[in-house]
């Protein structure tokens, strides 16, 4: 793999000496919409040498340092609401519900916002800030309630940073290489999301229940990657057409006017996004709205997948944090080579493909009597995230109309989100009713026959 810096211009920076950027941009082939891999000729592709944007890597740093705050919570919360405050698997399902889902509320409006303010950086402070402040709560708060809120008001604090952060990764990347950039930054943040279950699996081992503990190292972190967004990530521009010329072929210039005023081009400005509706969104963001809805009905939180392999009684307890740890090193080594994969095939195919992957977990997970079963099951998890979520992002945002790029990031992530948190409370339903081993067996199955038609709405030309 080759990552440069140097001579990269995203739109943050300015253009290099000698280098006129309206001619550097006709140069290049553009983007057929409604494509998912970028520039027609793959040999264009390939011969366009990756360069991951400065802002990139800022950005990936900040959600490095965010997902050791929010992971080593998450590793910690099933045993802590399940063990420590003794309550029941339809109540963890409903927290890992407002886990998945609650930032739907808000993942449109932000985008929309991001768009038609310009701003997306002081947008991405406020969800980054807010998930912040609910690791203070969590030092105090105990009991069922005031942990379902303090959840919920983090997940609206990711529903509110995630599409202006997605969208400012897409204005400053490649577009030959975006899958490529998205995975850079999903490497970072998912080398936090293995660091943050290590440090709670550290607390754990030292201080036996020490949950306050782990919370309190989660509120270090959170105020370090709050700081490193305010201070080392610009303010990104979304580039745009900011006036239209109306122009008429040359005529001849009577001669009594040669000393007349000079008539200017008449110029129209740029009309701002509209507010994202059905109707106005594209065929091929449609299409892949439906089949991202079709698929996170039956996509469970990761907590779930972990508890069943816990439910065989193989495991102790104590090591449940390293389960996450074993799934994001996966993750975090093949977030690059997959986007890479997916920018020169189809990255809707990468999208949909990559749901098999979690079908075999839910299958190793039912299995999981066994330590080959368990490291099936991670590897097939860390697999599942490598090939969709940052290509989701990539291909939604390039799908997305012109000038409204985070409203279609932040559109694919609320159908994602919504139906996450309808998936993840009638999966703490159904194992209550059936038990762990038969739910997880059935998801696996259901979710192989939708794939299909999920093909059919996205892959299809």
């Amino acid at each position: 793999m080759y990552i440069s810096l140097a001579g990269f211009r995203g739109p943050d920076q300015s253009p290099a000496d000698g280098v006129d950027a309206a001619e550097s941009a006709l140069s290049e082939e553009p983007v057929t919409p409604g494509s998912d891999t970028g520039p027609s000729d793959p040999a264009i592709r390939r011969k366009v040498a990756f360069r991951v944007a400065p802002t990139v890597v800022a950005l990936g740093m900040v959600s490095l340092l965010t997902d050791v705050s929010s992971e080593s919570v998450a590793a910690v919360l099933p045993l802590y609401v399940t063990g420590a405050l003794g309550l029941s698997m339809v109540a963890y399902g409903f927290l890992e519900g407002l886990h998945q889902g609650v930032s739907a509320v808000v993942r449109i409006a932000a985008g929309y916002a991001a768009d038609r303010t310009d701003k997306p950086k002081a947008i991405a402070v406020t969800g980054y800030g807010l998930s912040m402040l609910t690791r203070v709560g969590l030092l105090f708060v105990q009991g069922f309630a005031g942990i379902a809120v303090l959840v919920g008001i983090d997940r609206v604090g990711k529903g509110i940073r995630t599409a202006p952060r997605d969208a400012m990764i897409q204005e400053v990347s490649q577009p030959e290489h975006l899958a490529r950039s998205f995975g850079v930054h999903r490497m970072l943040d998912t080398i936090g999301a293995t660091i943050g279950p290590l440090l709670a699996f550290v607390v754990l081992l030292l201080v036996p229940e020490g949950y306050r503990v782990v919370f309190a190292v989660s509120l270090a972190a959170a105020l370090i990657g709050v700081a490193a967004l305010i201070l080392f990530v610009p303010n990104v521009r979304f580039r745009r057409t900011t006036t239209t010329r109306i122009t008429t072929p040359a005529a001849p210039v009577p001669a009594a006017a040669e000393n007349s005023p000079v008539v200017r081009p008449r110029t129209l400005p740029s009309r701002a996004p509209r507010r994202p509706r059905w109707r106005t969104l594209d065929g091929p963001l449609k299409r892949l709205l439906v089949a991202a809805g079709a698929l996170g009905l039956l996509t469970v939180g990761d907590g779930f997948i972990y508890l069943a392999i816990m439910s065989h009684g193989h495991l102790d307890p104590l090591w449940f944090p390293l389960l996450f740890v074993g799934t994001n090193a996966v993750f975090l080594l093949l977030a690059i080579p997959v986007g890479r994969i997916a920018d020169r095939t189809s990255r809707a195919a990468v999208l949909i493909g990559g749901h098999l992957f979690l079908a075999g977990a839910y299958l190793a997970a039912a299995m999981g009597g066994s330590w080959i079963a368990l490291g099936l099951a991670l590897l097939m998890l860390g697999i599942f995230y490598a090939a969709t979520d940052g290509v989701l992002a990539a291909l939604a945002g390039q799908l997305s109309p012109e000038g409204r790029t985070a409203t279609g990031i932040g559109a694919a992530q609320t159908v994602v989100a919504v139906t996450r948190l309808v998936a993840s409370t009638a999966f703490g339903a159904l194992w209550v009713l059936f038990g762990a081993v038969p739910t997880m067996a059935g998801a696996a199955v259901v979710l192989v026959l939708v794939l299909p038609l999920a093909w059919w709405l996205v892959v299809r030309k």
